[in-house]
């Protein structure tokens, strides 16, 4: 869950004071969220032009930005943070978590290629935000989201529940270990970060498949990563932007 590192700040171009005054003066109406909602998207369209040298991605797919349109993103910050839910920067979400950046939900879904009946494994579920985008953007697929806080898991779980999202699981578990009794996926993706790509996830991705996954040391230079595995099982990795992601942690056993 992480805000693009070294990126041009988009906050002059974002739509917090603006909300802000909103919010102050008359409330956060529908039609005024919905407003910030289609400056967001394109202030996304201008960091996919700004960081196409990096990325070999000018633009993002129709499938992308529509299911990154069709999220309510208000509905999954917390209701202090409301105001702020389509601002083009991470936010909190508790327990030491973020919600990501818009930008970076919608590249790092868009790396995946998706076509609409994927079976995806999340690991990292947070507010279930990114689940939502990936619900949307796969709606004939599967969507498996693995959260090592309890709390938080549960949180997203009723959450997508009541907004309909009908083709996510979500459990509590150690995102290192993966959700082996539905592998392979078509595609995996991770929104947290560790220090090298864990080779269970890897194992779990279907030949032709692709893992998406930011690597590196909290507070220390990461990397976005695409991992690529062949017809033949031969993979391949490609470095993709400079990202600062919280890092992937071991679920303890119980006592």
């Amino acid at each position: 869950m992480a805000q693009a590192d070294g990126l041009r700040k988009s906050l002059a171009r974002s739509v917090f004071p603006s909300l802000l005054l909103m919010a102050t003066e008359d409330g956060m109406t529908d039609e005024r969220l919905e407003k910030a909602r289609h400056r967001l998207m394109r202030e996304i369209e201008y960091d996919a032009r700004d960081t196409a040298s990096w990325t070999g991605r000018r633009a993002f797919s129709e499938r992308v930005m529509a299911a990154m349109a069709s999220v309510p993103r208000h509905e999954f910050v917390r209701p202090e943070d409301r105001v702020a839910a389509y601002v083009n920067r991470p936010q909190r979400i508790g327990h030491g978590q973020t919600i990501s950046q818009p930008y970076i939900v919608a590249l790092m879904t868009d790396l995946l290629d998706l076509e609409g009946e994927e079976t995806i494994l999340e690991i990292g579920t947070g507010c279930g935000y990114q689940a939502a985008v990936l619900s949307a953007a796969a709606a004939g697929g599967h969507v498996y989201s693995i959260e090592t806080v309890e709390a938080l898991a549960e949180g997203a779980r009723k959450r997508l529940d009541r907004l309909g999202y009908s083709n996510i699981d979500v459990r509590t578990g150690d995102g290192y270990a993966g959700w082996p009794e539905e592998a392979p996926f078509d595609a995996v993706i991770v929104t947290a970060a560790p220090e090298q790509i864990p080779e269970t996830l890897v194992e779990q991705l279907k030949p032709g498949g692709r893992l998406v996954i930011p690597i590196g040391r909290a507070h220390s230079r990461q990397m976005l990563i695409l991992l690529r595995k062949d017809k033949g099982g031969r993979v391949t990795s490609d470095k993709v932007l400079p990202v600062a992601f919280v890092p992937l942690v071991p679920r303890e056993p119980p006592n």
